[in-house]
C-alpha cells in the first residue's frame, strides 16, 4: 500500500503507453508545452467536468468526481461517473425520478455533488448502483491502448473507493461525438497494474528514455522539447547546456556536446 505522498498521476499511465520519453519529460523532467491539440483536449475535459451532476431515469451522474487508488499509489480524477443499476434491475422510485437537468455529453455547468462531502453521497449510493466511468478524449478511437488503460485505472480506483465491482466504462471521442464501450476484463487490468509498476520505476530511477523519431512526434506538443531527430539525452540537460553557452560557462570540451 502507498501513502498519500506516495500517489502519481493516473494520467501518466497514457502518457508512459503512448511514448515513454514522453511521459519522463512530463513527470520526470517537469517540462510542459501546448499546441492546438492540448489546449483542445483540456478544453473538452474541462466542459466535461463542469457540467451539472445530474439525474435522469435509471441513472445518476457525477462530474469532475475525485479519485485515489493507494494499492496502485495513483490519483486522479474521473471526467463523468455515470452510476447505473445492476444488469437486470428494475430502478427506483428515487432513482428513476425526473431529470433535474438537461443537456448533452460535455453540457452545462455548475458544480458537482462529487466536491466537498460528496464521498459520502457517493459511498450510499454505490449500495445499489454500479459506477460507470466514461473519459471525454479529444480525438477519435487510437490502435493502442493508452485510452483504455486510463480509463481502466479510473475503475480500479473507483473499486477500492466504493468497494463495489466496475465492469465497464466508456470512452467519449471529440472528432466522433460517439462512446466507445470498453470492457475491464482480466487482460485490460493486468495490463494497466504492468503499467503502473513500470512508472513507479521510471519516476523512482528518474530516468528519461532515449529520443525514437516516430510519425507520431508530428503532433506532440514536447516536440521542440523533446527534438527526436537530433538530441540523444534528456531534454532539461539540453536546456542546461543551452544556458550555459549564452552565459560563457560551459565546461572546456563541451563546446559540440549535443
Amino acid at each position: 500500500m502507498f501513502t498519500d505522498d506516495d500517489l502519481l498521476p493516473l494520467s501518466a499511465l497514457q502518457h508512459l503507453l503512448f511514448c515513454p520519453r514522453q511521459c519522463a519529460l512530463i513527470h520526470v523532467e517537469q517540462l510542459w508545452e501546448e499546441n492546438r491539440l492540448t489546449v483542445e483536449g483540456r478544453h473538452l475535459h474541462e466542459k466535461a467536468d463542469r457540467g451539472r451532476s445530474e439525474s435522469r431515469p435509471g441513472v445518476r451522474i457525477a462530474r469532475g468526481l475525485p479519485l485515489r487508488c493507494f494499492r496502485l499509489g495513483l490519483i486522479g480524477k474521473a471526467d463523468v461517473v455515470e452510476f447505473r443499476p445492476p444488469a437486470g434491475a428494475v430502478p427506483s422510485a428515487e432513482e428513476g425520478g425526473q431529470r433535474e437537468s438537461q443537456g448533452r455529453e460535455g453540457a452545462g455547468d455548475g458544480r458537482t455533488e462529487a466536491g466537498d462531502g460528496g464521498g459520502e453521497v457517493l459511498r450510499k449510493r454505490s449500495n445499489t448502483l454500479i459506477p460507470f466511468p466514461v473519459e471525454y478524449k479529444r480525438g477519435k478511437p487510437k490502435p493502442h491502448d493508452a485510452d483504455r488503460v486510463q480509463l481502466c485505472a479510473q475503475a480500479i480506483c473507483l473499486e477500492e473507493m466504493l468497494a463495489v465491482p466496475v465492469p465497464a466504462g466508456a470512452l467519449f471521442y471529440g472528432v466522433t461525438r460517439r462512446r466507445l464501450d470498453v470492457t475491464f476484463d482480466s487482460t485490460l487490468r493486468s495490463t494497466t497494474e504492468d503499467l503502473c509498476r513500470q512508472l513507479r520505476t521510471m519516476i523512482d530511477s528518474r530516468t528519461t528514455p532515449p529520443a525514437v523519431r516516430e510519425a507520431k512526434c508530428d503532433n506532440c506538443s514536447l516536440l521542440n522539447l523533446c527534438m527526436p531527430s537530433s538530441l540523444r539525452t534528456s531534454a532539461s540537460a539540453y536546456l542546461t547546456r543551452s544556458l550555459a553557452r549564452t552565459t560563457n560557462t560551459l565546461p572546456p570540451g563541451k563546446e559540440d556536446s549535443p
